[in-house]
């Protein structure tokens, strides 16, 4: 027996990385998961697909009652579908501010918000956003998702604060950078992408960028009926990012 048996866990962006791992854990413990993505076509069972566009009010509500309709209940939301944003305040229009916000902050507003009137009925009910350490460091070019995953953990204390009296517990995850086809799309940018990716490997203490399962590990402490003391919390996986200094490795070493 698992601590998530019999539970129902939504998603977001659940078809590829973080949120694909994260999806793949949650079933392996035993929970019943529905993967919120644009294109869920071909996720491995036994995950369950639905179509949803969280930057789409109509399309999240249709799709999570689609899944409490299905299962019965909804106990854990992940909200993890984000996307990235490569500049400084110079290099971005109006429309891409508007954009990444609407999908990074927004978005897991409107996905929790259809959810909680499933997860009132739950006896162990967990939301978990998946914030970054851009929201507590400053990343060189990274000036628009610095500053939606900031939000992102205002908005986690916000709605911890709100729901805690509601039996709702409201955490998020912090990772540093991690090895995703995300990521990948977001190098493809930079003029050497091979240079830019051994520039995020070294920026973590340990030498090397996150794994999705890794955060995975953490999203699930954080859903996990256990650990039902534990919420209005932010949980760093970052390889040390944010608290180790570090020297430079040099030959001596």
């Amino acid at each position: 027996m698992s601590e998530f048996d019999g539970l129902v866990a939504v998603v977001t962006g659940g078809a590829s990385g973080i949120g694909l791992a994260t999806a793949r854990s949650l079933a392996e413990r035993g929970a019943t998961v529905a993967v919120l993505d644009l294109a869920p076509d071909g996720i491995p069972t036994p995950l369950e697909g639905f179509v949803a566009d969280v930057s789409n009010r109509t399309s999240v509500q249709a799709a999570v009652a689609a899944v409490g309709e299905r299962f019965g209940r909804i106990d854990i939301v992940v909200n993890n579908a984000g996307i990235s944003a490569v500049g400084t305040v110079e290099d971005n229009d109006d429309a891409e501010w508007a954009r990444v916000l609407d999908i990074n902050v927004v978005g897991m507003a409107r996905v929790s918000a259809a959810a909680l009137p499933w997860l009132r009925k739950s006896p162990c009910a967990a939301i978990v956003n998946v914030c970054s350490i851009a929201a507590l460091n400053g990343l060189p070019q990274r000036a628009i998702y610095g500053a939606s995953k900031g939000a992102v953990l205002a908005l986690t204390f916000a709605m911890a604060t709100d729901h805690v009296r509601e039996g709702i517990r409201v955490n998020c995850v912090s990772p540093g950078t991690v090895a995703t086809p995300f990521v990948d799309r977001m190098l493809a940018k930079f003029d050497d992408p091979v240079a830019e990716r051994a520039a995020l490997d070294a920026r973590q203490a340990t030498g090397r960028m996150v794994t999705p399962e890794e955060v995975a590990g953490a999203i699930l402490y954080l859903a996990s009926p256990l650990s039902a003391s534990t919420t209005g919390t932010a949980l760093e996986v970052d390889g040390g990012v944010h608290n180790l200094r570090v020297r430079p490795v040099t030959p001596a070493d």
